[in-house]
């Protein structure tokens, strides 16, 4: 427990990635042009999925989600970043924090469960074609979905409850771009020892069973595909999932990366940059990912824009 006084919060201070004023017209239009990459990008992939019949399926359904969920995750974080930089004023209200913590696991949470029920989706697509469209049925996949809403919920609404419990020493500075759960946990005078326990046990749940699944869904498929005997046939059967497991490598590589970089050093501000990768950088190639890599979203978004 931290020493000092302890008073009940009414605003934190967002040290962002740099304290150097040369730098923040930089940050600003780089920041800026992510974003208008990752939204536009994400949204042209959900309308492209919404105006053609074809992308109607269980695959494209997740997908637009996805898009979604990119574009909700990256308004949580940028937007504020973004004011805070043309306002010379890092401040954000301690409601403000609150709720930016509480999107933000919402939509790690649901993203986390979202490419796994795309990983079983092709798991039965490509191992059991015969029993694809019985199993995945339109109920079937609302059910995942507002399963995994709910538990996504569950998790940011438990994880924010546990932060008012505490109380916060007079030095209320973030060394971050957002208000990342850790790094409020470390401002915090009152004992956190509930809340690091709630968030080892939400992490364990919301990381281990959908990477087991991911990964006994790919060890599925790839088994199926080594099977395969024409070389046109793996490379059909591939392809199909190509896309998605790119995603998955880069959401899962990223984010580990991050930790280990937070394990290894005890710099925040080489972790804040880190987490740029994650928490930017994935959304805004996702679009691309899934656009150069599958002939059915480009020729849906070539509709589109005809």
């Amino acid at each position: 427990m931290k020493s000092g006084n302890q008073t009940r919060a009414s605003e934190f201070i967002l040290l962002g990635l740099s304290d150097e004023a040369e730098l923040q017209s930089l940050l600003f239009g780089l920041f800026l042009s992510m974003y208008l990459i990752t939204f536009t990008g994400n949204l042209l992939i959900i309308l492209a999925i919404i105006t053609d019949a074809h992308l109607h399926t269980p695959m494209y359904l997740f997908l637009s989600n996805l898009s979604f969920t990119d574009i909700c995750f990256t308004s949580t974080i940028v937007p504020k970043m973004l004011l805070n930089i043309q306002r010379q004023n890092n401040v954000i209200t301690y409601e403000g924090c609150i709720t930016q913590m509480y999107f933000f696991m919402l939509f790690v949470g649901f993203d986390h469960f979202l490419l796994t029920a795309m990983a079983y989706d092709r798991f039965l697509a490509i191992c059991h074609p015969l029993r694809y469209t019985l199993i995945m049925n339109p109920k079937f996949c609302g059910l995942l979905l507002l399963a995994s809403w709910l538990l996504s919920v569950l998790d940011g609404l438990v994880n924010c409850l546990m932060i008012l419990r505490l109380s916060f020493c007079t030095e209320l500075e973030i060394p971050h771009f957002f208000c990342e759960i850790n790094q409020v946990i470390l401002l915090a005078c009152s004992d956190t020892f509930l809340n690091d326990l709630v968030i080892y046990l939400a992490t364990g749940f919301l990381c281990v069973p959908p990477v087991c699944g991911i990964l006994f869904s790919y060890t599925k498929i790839v088994s199926s595909i080594w099977r395969i005997s024409s070389a046109e046939g793996k490379h059909k059967a591939f392809s199909t999932c190509g896309s998605h497991l790119s995603v998955v490598a880069l959401f899962y590589g990223t984010s580990l990366g991050v930790y280990l970089s937070s394990a290894a050093t005890q710099n925040s501000r080489e972790i804040a940059v880190a987490s740029v990768m994650y928490t930017v950088i994935t959304p805004m190639l996702n679009p691309f990912i899934y656009s150069l890599r599958n002939k059915d979203i480009k020729q849906a978004l070539r509709k589109l824009f005809s």
